[in-house]
């Protein structure tokens, strides 16, 4: 009998671990913030991160050039891949009103400095220490590229490894 009770109690105990479980699932599915969906044709939220040289960049200073932002990781073999053809481009369209502001997800400074010094890139670097600007624009892959106008609009948005002719005609589509 003894057994009986102990298996019972053990019982209840697990079942109302999973009614709880469950609850809370629902609560949470029920109250959450709903994330806006970034798209194409949407002002692109205004964001200020800091650069490897303690510069501020802050996307509303843009305004009237295009811009060219790209998530990324070092972690990332697309990212990797892309790099040089990233720089190349920024090379070619930074005297044409065409910036590119690359954001590092949450990576330290060590890390991101010496990628940078093994690619020699010379794009600004950001690095999105909160991920915040990354949740903002519901970049849930890298890399992730967008586009935006000189309006401040989003024109495209990309996940995926792109190539140097493809940045190059990307960023002649969004120069002013």
């Amino acid at each position: 009998m003894n057994k009986k009770k102990r298996r019972l109690a053990i019982r209840s105990i697990i079942l109302a671990i999973l009614i709880a479980a469950i609850a809370y699932t629902v609560y949470v599915t029920a109250t959450k913030d709903t994330n806006q969906l970034i798209k194409v044709g949407d002002q692109a939220p205004n964001f200020v991160l800091t650069d490897l040289d303690g510069k501020k960049h802050q996307l509303a200073d843009y305004k009237g050039q295009g811009v060219l932002l790209n998530f990324w990781g070092t972690w990332c073999p697309p990212c990797k891949e892309e790099m040089p053809a990233l720089n190349t481009a920024y090379d070619e369209f930074k005297n044409q009103g065409v910036q590119v502001i690359s954001i590092n997800i949450a990576q330290s400074d060590f890390e991101v400095r010496n990628f940078v010094d093994n690619y020699k890139l010379n794009f600004p670097m950001t690095i999105d220490k909160t991920k915040s600007v990354m949740r903002t624009y519901n970049v849930d892959q890298l890399p992730a590229t967008f586009l935006i106008d000189q309006t401040g609009k989003i024109k495209k948005i990309l996940t995926y490894g792109i190539t140097e002719p493809e940045f190059i005609a990307y960023m002649e589509s969004i120069k002013p």
